[in-house]
């Protein structure tokens, strides 16, 4: 295949995913996530928030409704739920002292059901005016409390602990700020979430917005809600951060991602979470 027929193939695939769908995008079912036969609950719609302006209808949708019948069946039961072993490593470390303060999380916390409500907000502005992500918050904690060794972004130990803070605020709706000092992070981020990226020349709204619900090689395109992350992705056999998952976007675009927790990736998270807000937080969810 010579350079200009894989270059016009490129160009190809951009146009056809910067073209708004044809098709109806909207998926044909919502059925709630009902979790170990009715004792957990979660809606997969809510209207859509009013920042968006009609992007996305009237309506948002869980990730969920966009996967198979096996993935969607592994998440309403916690104990087939992959994820649930990570959680259960989480917890642990939160009552594991560590550092050279001897303390652990349950030290100043007490028990980790105290983190109810904190996944719903993240990422928010702290009170010196930055944004941070729950990674941020559990890093200072780490290190300027009890003396520990911080940990790598999309590490396995601090994915153990997202999930089991976010399995705390599970059917709580999305809520993050994007008003006051929250704003200018905001727009950025939007500003991000529209730019095209990498030799395809394409956006996040690319594909999550004007394409949602339409296939892309052997995967239905979602909405890019973020209410499940971090998630227990099948085709990894893993957990994967939101910033891991914007990584892996942006390098499908053949482009350089921006660093796990940079300012960027932040901005980022806030807007995306943002297009979610009143869908609830999903605690350990499976996705492919």
């Amino acid at each position: 295949m010579t350079k200009a027929i894989r270059s016009l193939g490129a160009l190809g695939i951009s146009l056809a995913l910067t073209l708004p769908a044809l098709a109806e995008t909207a998926p044909t079912e919502t059925p709630d996530i009902v979790i170990d036969g009715g004792a957990v609950t979660l809606p997969t719609f809510a209207d859509a928030p009013a920042h968006l302006e009609g992007a996305l209808g009237d309506k948002i949708y869980s990730g969920w409704v966009f996967r198979d019948a096996e993935t969607r069946a592994m998440q309403e039961d916690d104990f087939a739920n992959p994820s649930m072993a990570f959680v259960d490593q989480g917890i642990e470390a939160w009552n594991t002292v560590d550092g050279t303060e001897g303390k652990s999380c349950a030290s100043c916390h007490n028990e980790i059901e105290s983190m109810k409500g904190v996944r719903a907000v993240m990422p928010k502005v702290n009170a010196a005016g930055e944004l941070w992500s729950m990674e941020n918050y559990i890093n200072d904690c780490r290190t300027n409390r009890m003396g520990a060794e911080a940990w790598k972004w999309s590490s396995q130990p601090m994915e153990n602990m997202t999930l089991a803070i976010s399995l705390q605020s599970r059917g709580m709706p999305v809520d993050v700020a994007i008003d006051g000092p929250a704003k200018p992070f905001w727009e950025k981020g939007k500003e991000i979430y529209y730019t095209r990226y990498g030799q395809l020349e394409l956006s996040c709204a690319n594909c999550h917005q004007q394409n949602y619900g339409q296939m892309i090689r052997a995967d239905h395109l979602s909405q890019g809600q973020t209410n499940g992350f971090p998630v227990f992705r099948i085709n990894g056999a893993g957990t994967v951060s939101l910033h891991e998952r914007f990584s892996g976007c942006i390098r499908d675009t053949r482009a350089e991602p921006f660093e796990q927790g940079s300012q960027e990736f932040r901005d980022l998270e806030l807007y995306v979470a943002s297009r979610g807000n009143g869908l609830p937080v999903e605690g350990a969810s499976v996705r492919h």
